[in-house]
């Protein structure tokens, strides 16, 4: 399960294909130094996102 408090990179070092994901919120962000070191709840605040959105989005969509 993908939670608020994982970077970016950890998520896509699970599952590459949520890169998509990301984009389609418009977080282009998926090589910048922030997506190792901010939390997916801190870079949807960032970017101006509904946390629970963008979650359900990644769960929804992750390959197991």
């Amino acid at each position: 399960m993908i939670s608020k408090d994982m970077t970016v990179n950890e998520v896509l070092e699970k599952d590459r294909n949520l890169a998509g994901v990301f984009m389609q919120h418009g977080m282009m962000c998926i090589g910048c130094p922030s997506a190792t070191m901010e939390s997916i709840e801190q870079a949807a605040a960032v970017h101006g996102l509904n946390l629970n959105n963008l979650l359900t989005d990644l769960n929804s969509n992750k390959n197991d």
